[in-house]
């Protein structure tokens, strides 16, 4: 695992920071619908799979679309 020099945010800092800046934007910032998005597919993967509820999915599919929003 690489290790990042002191300037460089942590990906939870950028996360944070992600997430904040959707809720003072709203739908006007480029995450917002992609994690809306993740969330709906995985919301959908919940209803069809017998193992997880929606809500779980819901969670699932939006965490993944912001992790890859952020990874980028």
């Amino acid at each position: 695992m690489a290790r990042q020099s002191p300037e460089e945010p942590t990906l939870v800092e950028l996360t944070i920071e992600e997430v904040k800046a959707m809720g003072k934007q709203g739908m006007k910032h480029p995450s917002t619908p992609t994690v809306l998005t993740g969330g709906v597919i995985g919301a959908a993967a919940g209803l069809v799979l017998p193992v997880i509820s929606w809500p779980v999915g819901l969670l699932a599919g939006a965490a993944v679309a912001l992790y890859t929003r952020v990874k980028r």
